[in-house]
């Protein structure tokens, strides 16, 4: 740190001054301390901020630019139908409808992951609050613009706006969300359970209904014994630890 000479009016230096304690003396004295030109608070928080949230904000453009007609199933077949068509030569046109619809589906789920991803990232790094307020935030911004995303469409005449579809990109966000507010282990932990309950409440209403019309189960006979068998060795391990 610089050092500062102090001078008695008859010009003699009566020693050195720490420049910090020059700053504080001038302070009282009423003068008015000047930063140093690498220390611009303004600037600096200006341009992380920027940093931080110009992602997710590009990233909406792109999804909002993608609810036009760019991304209707006519533009996106005449990519995707012909990769199809070549990975997959014995596949009826039924067929490669169907995957092309679910090749549809995984890019909405992909696209809302990442915009959770980034919304998150943005409201971490910029202190927006504890961690279920930034959780919080980054589902209720991303799930907001799904809506939004499927109002758009509405009004282009290619597309089509559905709840479904808003459904499908919730659970992008969900899981991105679920991720990085517990962990991935924890994350895996509780899909893992939710899945389990589903296979084993919806089977079991499964089961019922077609033993009620007569209608033969299948697998189901195994797999909904397997989820609860699953699910009752999870709680046990969990009271045990």
């Amino acid at each position: 740190m610089r050092a500062l000479t102090i001078r008695t009016p008859s010009g003699e230096g009566t020693g050195h001054l720490d420049s910090g304690k020059a700053g504080r003396r001038g302070s009282r004295l009423g003068v008015k301390e000047v930063p140093p030109l690498h220390q611009d608070p303004a600037g600096g928080a200006v341009g992380v901020r920027f940093a931080d949230w110009a992602p997710p904000v590009a990233w909406m453009g792109v999804i909002f630019w993608l609810s036009t007609d760019a991304g209707s199933a006519q533009q996106t077949s005449r990519l995707l139908m012909p990769v199809l068509t070549w990975l997959l030569p014995g596949a009826t046109p039924l067929q490669l409808d169907a995957l092309h619809v679910l090749t549809r589906k995984a890019a909405h789920v992909t696209e809302y992951a990442i915009l959770a991803a980034l919304w998150f990232r943005a409201l971490v790094r910029g202190h927006a609050g504890s961690a279920p307020t930034v959780a919080w935030g980054a589902l209720a911004i991303s799930v907001a613009w799904a809506f939004a995303d499927e109002a758009h469409q509405s009004f282009v005449i290619s597309r089509t706006a559905s709840l479904r579809d808003v459904a499908i990109d919730s659970a992008g966000v969900l899981a991105v969300v679920l991720v990085g507010r517990r962990g991935w282990r924890a994350a895996a932990d509780a899909a893992t359970t939710v899945l389990l309950w589903t296979a084993a409440v919806g089977g079991v209403l499964a089961l019922v209904l077609n033993v009620s019309v007569g209608v033969p189960s299948g697998v189901l006979w195994l797999t909904v014994p397997a989820a609860l068998l699953t699910l009752l060795v999870r709680r046990r391990r969990a009271r045990a630890s």
